[in-house]
């Protein structure tokens, strides 16, 4: 091999070619304008729009973790807590089979149980309620299909129409949202639901005349 061979080598090796860009992209790229150095007014007006860009973003970001962080104490436990809600369920069942007439037959035993299920009872809603967790029977009330389920019309004359004649199911709130529906049975056949009267009855009414009142 001579010294010819060595010589030639960098002569045959091949500069990589420049790239350039065509087609869609090309034509949609802003094109940027390079600021003076020296032009210190506009450099400065350049960095302070970035600055407050910047800051606009992080308050956004604040506010959203915070949000977040909230919503996350309040309603965490949601699920957990509508899976306790069948533990209520089932005690309050249990203490309404038994009425008062069997309470009063029953020894001092079963006594000793019922107020032990009662005093559970009580500890657990008292929990539930410390958590957010608030129980609601909307028996009268007008039937709202946000916080209500109805099950069945209920024939009644003695309540109006629309409202709730019987609360099958409880509901629960947690921190302002509904947990749980309420089940209700809505009334019907009695008298429609009374309007509110708008707080000024003369309004549009045309003044009375001081000749005719005289």
């Amino acid at each position: 091999m001579t010294d010819s061979n060595f010589r030639s080598a960098p002569e045959t090796a091949t500069e990589p070619e420049a790239v350039e860009i065509s087609g869609p992209a090309a034509e949609t790229a802003p094109p940027t304008e390079a600021i003076d150095p020296t032009d210190h007014a506009r450099v400065a007006a350049e960095y302070k729009d970035k600055l407050l860009r910047v800051l606009a973003e992080m308050e956004n970001l604040r506010r959203r973790t915070e949000r977040e962080i909230a919503d996350a104490r309040a309603y965490g436990i949601s699920s957990f807590a509508r899976d306790i809600l069948a533990v209520a369920d089932n005690m309050d069942r249990a203490l309404q089979a038994l009425d008062a007439e069997i309470r009063e037959k029953a020894d001092a035993s079963v006594k000793g149980l019922l107020d032990g299920v009662e005093l559970t009872e009580r500890e657990l809603h008292k929990v539930l309620d410390k958590h957010g967790v608030k129980k609601f029977a909307p028996l009268g009330e007008k039937f709202d299909p946000n916080l209500h389920q109805a099950m069945f019309e209920l024939p009644d004359e003695s309540r109006p129409a629309g409202t709730v004649a019987q609360v099958i199911q409880p509901g629960y709130m947690i921190a302002g949202r509904v947990l749980r529906p309420a089940l209700v049975a809505v009334a019907k056949g009695g008298p429609k639901p009374a309007v509110e009267a708008p707080a000024n009855d003369n309004a549009g009414a045309p003044p009375d005349d001081p000749q005719r009142s005289a």
